[in-house]
């Protein structure tokens, strides 16, 4: 499964093979690294932004890319800062994970009978600025961005309608709007977003005609009927001491990507917090919690459900110690103006729909970043009842990049 050929790399390409393996170890680590910031944010957004019995679903990859964006376009203690959140030593090795993630990972599987897929970053920049041109490198070779050149200054309201139309035509029309009204106006400088897309087929459907309503149980205690998949066929399931992880793949067809739903429940009906704050603390957690053979099932059964979650990055973002790129002064490498020195992050927003049912599953995301310039084992049976707050996560098991990660709180909330 050495789907690892990173494509750009911070240093001299050799062809030697021991240089592609130091290159497939290296990224291999930025991956596991990156996954370990996912979970960091999971925590924070579950912690921070849940409201009673909301079911999450964001795609931290996404949020990832645009930060990883703003990295390029910054210098000093903004671009540390950034570079310390994500984990990542230094902005060329930033720049060949993501441009590693856009060659190969978000390549669409549809044509070989894998999932469909897509990834698109786009720019927005003012007409009166030029992107410095060793930014708009970055921007066209590493994320493959379109740049647009628009006029924020008399037009805000047209530019906050393309790029909310942009995120619509990306998502296949499952994420309407990101930038909310009056988000944009003549101070903007700059947006970055990304758009993510998948839908895959479950390698073994659920057959609808035994789906039945059944108990969840609610974290704060309480109960509503839900309608639950189930199957007697044997599953990629373990268990671990409190907790269980069952792995739904999809079909891949010829594509060498294995993308798979990953259902991390708590032996616990209250038990959800305290599962994020434990898969967040330990750096590597997933990879040592990957059921890898099919076990047969004394019962199985999976809530359907159906989600869409939309917050402030920008807010989790400061929470967790990422202040400088919001104060201004550190985002000098994307413009030649003497603007440059004025940009700051006014907000950054993110919104993301799931749906998991009997035929496999459908999701997208949107990450937009406003950027303005300041005024002046053995054969076990196991059960796996998902029938309380769950985790779920959708992961490319060849390269370990995960997509999305979720939370379901209530299967028919919505």
């Amino acid at each position: 499964m050495g789907l690892i050929h990173s494509r750009s790399h911070s240093h001299s390409c050799s062809s030697s093979s021991s240089h592609d393996q130091t290159t497939d170890m290296e990224m291999n680590e930025s991956i596991i690294t990156q996954t370990d910031v996912s979970f960091l944010l999971a925590k924070h957004v579950f912690s921070n932004e849940i409201k009673g019995d909301t079911n999450l679903v964001f795609s931290p990859l996404s949020i990832q890319i645009v930060l990883g964006l703003i990295a390029a376009g910054a210098k000093g203690p903004t671009r540390d800062q950034l570079l310390c959140f994500l984990k990542s030593k230094s902005i060329d090795e930033l720049n060949s994970l993501y441009s590693h993630l856009v060659n190969i990972v978000f390549v669409d599987g549809s044509p070989n009978g894998g999932p469909r897929l897509s990834v698109a970053n786009g720019v927005w920049i003012d007409q009166t600025l030029p992107l410095k041109p060793s930014f708009k490198k970055v921007v066209d070779k590493v994320y493959k961005a379109a740049s647009n050149s628009v006029d924020f200054q008399n037009k805000a309201t047209e530019v906050t309608n393309q790029v909310n139309q942009w995120a619509k035509m990306k998502t296949n029309d499952l994420i309407k709007e990101i930038l909310p009204h009056g988000t944009v106006n003549n101070m903007t400088r700059l947006i970055f977003a990304n758009a993510l897309y998948f839908k895959g087929l479950w390698n073994d459907k659920f057959n609808a005609s035994e789906t039945e309503d059944h108990k969840f149980h609610l974290l704060r205690g309480g109960s509503i009927k839900a309608p639950f998949m189930t199957s007697n066929k044997k599953q990629y399931a373990v268990t671990f001491d409190g907790f269980k992880v069952l792995g739904l793949h999809y079909k891949h067809g010829r594509d060498t990507r294995r993308f798979c739903m990953y259902l991390i429940l708590p032996d616990a009906r209250d038990g959800l917090p305290a599962l994020i704050d434990k898969i967040s603390s330990e750096p590597g957690f997933l990879n040592h919690h990957l059921p890898c053979v099919k076990v047969k099932m004394s019962k199985l059964l999976i809530p359907k459900f159906k989600t869409t979650f939309s917050f402030e990055a920008s807010k989790v973002l400061k929470g967790l110690g990422v202040t400088s790129p919001f104060c201004g002064g550190g985002l000098t490498e994307m413009v030649d103006s003497p603007l440059a020195g004025r940009l700051f992050v006014s907000q950054i927003f993110h919104k993301s729909f799931i749906e998991v049912n009997e035929e496999g599953t459908e999701a997208a995301a949107v990450t937009a970043g406003v950027i303005m310039t300041k005024s002046l084992k053995f054969e076990e049976e196991i059960d796996f009842v998902a029938d309380h707050p769950f985790l779920f996560l959708i992961r490319d098991d060849a390269t370990g990049v995960v997509l999305f990660i979720g939370s379901v709180l209530n299967p028919v909330a919505g």
